[in-house]
């Protein structure tokens, strides 16, 4: 029986950059349902959320009127309230009127059923494609993304940790460690 080669064969990084993700949610703004796939991949985006989590999250999570997001997390992750930026907000509205039909669930399939996981990858996966990232890219380096986003601009491991919902800290230090700004001065 053939085994899957370990993901240093496929890509050499298991995250996508900032300017990625903007590739990523353009391409994926040109599929059929243009604007719910590029809000997913937004939201997974800003708030880290794992492929369950995004598919599992609710209307009822989001206050429209104080721009927060709470965020429930899988695999016992630690829960989080999460602010909302404007384009975001902007897009989760449209989508909201947009939606039919009605739904207690953000992402939904053309037929009304909650958008599942296996979707979401198959959705992510031509959109890499389209945007020409030059590797395969799938759901969870959204994820990643958020993290040495986060990290890149500075933020403490302790707030990632709280950002991502990880209760070891050491599924946090990965992405504090690989963070450029460490070394920024050292040649000055």
């Amino acid at each position: 029986m053939p085994r899957r080669k370990p993901n240093s064969v496929y890509r050499t990084r298991e995250h996508l950059t900032g300017a990625e993700v903007d590739r990523l949610i353009d391409a994926a703004k040109a599929n059929r349902w243009g604007h719910r796939d590029a809000t997913m991949i937004l939201v997974a985006f800003r708030h880290g959320l794992r492929s369950s989590e995004l598919v599992d999250l609710r209307w009822d999570q989001i206050d429209f009127a104080h721009a927060v997001l709470h965020v429930r997390r899988a695999k016992k992750g630690t829960p989080a309230t999460h602010p909302i930026r404007g384009d975001e907000m902007r897009a989760l509205r449209k989508l909201q009127r947009e939606q039919d039909p009605k739904s207690p669930f953000v992402f939904t399939s053309e037929r009304g059923s909650p958008f599942t996981t296996a979707g979401f990858a198959r959705m992510v996966e031509p959109a890499a494609v389209e945007a020409k990232l030059g590797f395969p890219a799938h759901p969870h380096m959204l994820r990643h993304a958020c993290g040495f986003a986060l990290a890149n601009k500075g933020h403490d491991t302790r707030a990632l940790q709280a950002y991502l919902g990880h209760r070891n800290i050491q599924h946090t230090v990965r992405y504090t460690e690989l963070s450029p700004g460490r070394f920024q001065d050292f040649w000055r």
